[in-house]
């Protein structure tokens, strides 16, 4: 791979794109979408989960959640955020960090309409992160959203919504026998990338 000292702003995420749409392709990589998201609480204590990454392009990485949810207090306190990708099929890793802006209301829409019925169900019917007193109490919500809704489209929540991830940096790490492995860090400037090699 031919790195330069700077380089235009969608350089990153065309190799992005190349190693994605490898993970996508290899038939031992279950969830090529699946990364790890690390937010950071109002008692500055990290926390981190997996989510699906729907969406990117040269503004950032797209996920969407409840807004009611803990990771969403999380953002809305602090929009710091890092991504984790691991494809260890590829021997392949790469890490964002940045912070987050909401999606726009059509992107939500446009999105939401794209699932399916019974995932849009869940949204509705899921209080996320809240406590839950038994399963059958979350069967009942699911139950009264079904009927609700019965014959009917099923809309966006005005609680359901999306993020994007605006990196400052995005680190690609491939794996090497002896662990030599090969770090490339582009970071973001005015005017494109800075990119570094770094040490494993």
């Amino acid at each position: 791979m031919r790195i330069e000292s700077k380089t235009n702003y969608s350089a990153p995420f065309l190799l992005f794109k190349d190693w994605f749409d490898q993970a996508n392709q290899n038939q031992q990589i279950i969830e090529p979408t699946a990364m790890c998201l690390a937010t950071v609480g109002v008692d500055n204590k990290p926390s981190s989960r997996m989510v699906l990454l729907k969406k990117f392009d040269e503004r950032g990485f797209c996920f969407f959640t409840n807004l009611n949810s803990r990771k969403s207090h999380e953002l809305n306190n602090n929009n710091s955020v890092a991504l984790c990708f691991y494809w260890g099929a590829l021997r392949k890793q790469v890490r964002i960090e940045g912070y987050v802006e909401k999606v726009s209301d059509i992107e939500a829409d446009e999105y939401f309409s794209s699932r399916r019925p019974e995932s849009k169900i869940g949204a509705w019917a899921s209080r996320q992160s809240q406590k839950m007193n038994n399963w059958q109490e979350f069967m009942d919500r699911i139950d009264a959203i079904k009927q609700k809704f019965h014959n009917q489209d099923i809309p966006r929540p005005n609680f359901w919504s999306g993020f994007r991830v605006i990196p400052n940096s995005i680190e690609f790490w491939q794996e090497g026998d002896f662990r030599i492995h090969e770090r490339h860090l582009y970071k973001k400037s005015q005017d494109g990338w800075i990119v570094d090699q770094l040490y494993p």
